[in-house]
């Protein structure tokens, strides 16, 4: 099956623009012009990824992944952000409400395809079968992309899954911020460092008290240790 990609863009250029490329490379597409349609049609049915702009008529994109990353069903879908060119806190916010890239505007289109095809790959790529347990309470499971925490389960974005898992695949270990990145998005993303950071404060809010497993090696970057 083609994965489904929602192209939410108050400018019907943009969408018929994005909808057309997409769709050459394989791709379904069901576009919007507006935040309230978008989140009726995921009533219906959940696509494999949204391309979500910040600016839209009748609720900013921000509110939509807020709504979106709040809820478990729709959680684990993967957000690309649309932003203000050199808008930096666009997308800082962004990655701190739990979107898993962005792309500013004006964009190409060959580089938004091959950011939907990074993101949707990482989704795809099969981590050790195997649970990781970091603790006697702080359970990984690559398998069921679950992190159980005293047997409650904590409901993180991909990106923060992919960042526990991968501190926690080697534990003691200390990775830089360039390492994680390049786990994350390899060679087809300039990000900053700061992104990694964004990530890992989400990620330690989200985990409570088993926060402190995660340590902070200044200069360096980071390790999970129990």
């Amino acid at each position: 099956m083609k994965s489904l990609i929602a192209i939410v863009d108050d400018e019907p250029d943009i969408v018929d623009l994005v909808s057309i490329n997409l769709q050459r490379a394989g791709f379904e597409i069901k576009g919007f012009g507006d935040a309230l349609a978008f989140l009726k049609f995921l009533e219906r049915r959940l696509p494999d990824l949204v391309i979500l702009d910040v600016m839209l008529p009748d609720m900013d994109g921000f509110e939509v992944c807020r709504h979106m990353k709040g809820d478990a069903r729709t959680a684990p879908i993967p957000i690309i952000m649309l932003t203000a060119k050199g808008d930096e806190t666009d997308r800082v916010v962004g990655l701190e409400l739990g979107a898993d890239d962005y792309i500013t505007k004006p964009f190409s289109v060959r580089e938004l395809t091959a950011r939907v095809k990074a993101v949707l790959r990482r989704g795809l790529e099969k981590g050790p079968a195997a649970e990781i347990r970091i603790s006697r309470d702080l359970i990984i499971d690559p398998a069921k992309y679950e992190v159980m925490l005293s047997g409650r389960r904590i409901d993180l974005t991909s990106s923060e899954f992919k960042i526990l898992a991968f501190l926690a695949s080697k534990p003691g270990r200390v990775f830089t911020r360039d390492q994680i990145l390049d786990h994350l998005w390899g060679s087809e993303k300039a990000v900053v460092d700061r992104t990694v950071d964004v990530h890992i404060r989400n990620l330690r809010a989200k985990l409570g008290r088993a926060a402190r497993y995660i340590k902070n090696i200044r200069g360096v970057g980071y390790k999970v240790e129990e």
